[in-house]
């Protein structure tokens, strides 16, 4: 069969339609979104959902995102950002509320163009954006607005420093690193200002992936 390259990655509209060879089915791609995703309070969906609202604060929500990415953005600037996400309720029945902790691993690269690991394994991002879904009311929920969310911004030199950890952060760890919470309206401001604590700290601005 020969060589199999990586397929581009396409935007699509949503206006796409399903057929059976050519054949008009009556549905479309639109649909299929609405069906699978409408859940914005899920997990696997809110995670993907708070990269959005990043990658729409800094300007790089035109392209379509790369689920294999090393990283999960990159802003305008070449300053590669992971998104983290944790929220208190849950779509299902909950005792409690959860408890905040946030994954922040040091990984090793794949490739998508050579199906290839790297031999290194660290934090490939330069910035992590920690987005905390912090309402506490199931009835008045709404992720869709972004008052609703608290986002605490971190260049990874201060992550690759702590002397805690180095798989997850408690909200109260993260808060002692950061303080007080960034507003959406403030969140491309507080990126850019930690890419520059982490360029200023010796690091290139963004990893290839590779």
């Amino acid at each position: 069969m020969g060589d199999l390259p990586q397929i581009p990655r396409v935007r699509r509209s949503g206006q796409e339609r399903f057929h059976d060879g050519g054949r008009e089915l009556g549905f479309g791609l639109l649909g299929f979104w609405q069906w699978s995703t409408s859940d914005v309070v899920s997990n696997a969906t809110r995670v993907i959902l708070a990269e959005y609202l990043v990658a729409q604060a800094i300007g790089a929500a035109d392209d379509a995102r790369d689920e294999w990415a090393t990283y999960d953005l990159l802003d305008p600037r070449g300053v590669a950002i992971e998104v983290k996400s944790a929220a208190y309720l849950q779509s299902w029945h909950q005792a409690e509320l959860s408890s905040i902790c946030f994954s922040c691993g040091k990984t090793l690269a794949w490739d998508p163009e050579t199906n290839q690991y790297g031999t290194e394994r660290r934090r490939h991002a330069q910035v992590y954006v920690f987005a905390l879904l912090a309402h506490k009311d199931k009835a008045t929920l709404d992720p869709l607005d972004v008052s609703q969310w608290e986002f605490y911004v971190v260049p990874t030199v201060v992550l690759d420093e702590r002397k805690r950890s180095q798989d997850s952060i408690t909200l109260a760890s993260l808060r002692a690193l950061h303080g007080e919470a960034v507003k959406y309206s403030d969140l491309a401001r507080a990126i850019e200002e930690a890419a520059a604590t982490q360029t200023a700290d010796g690091e290139a601005k963004a990893d290839p992936g590779t």
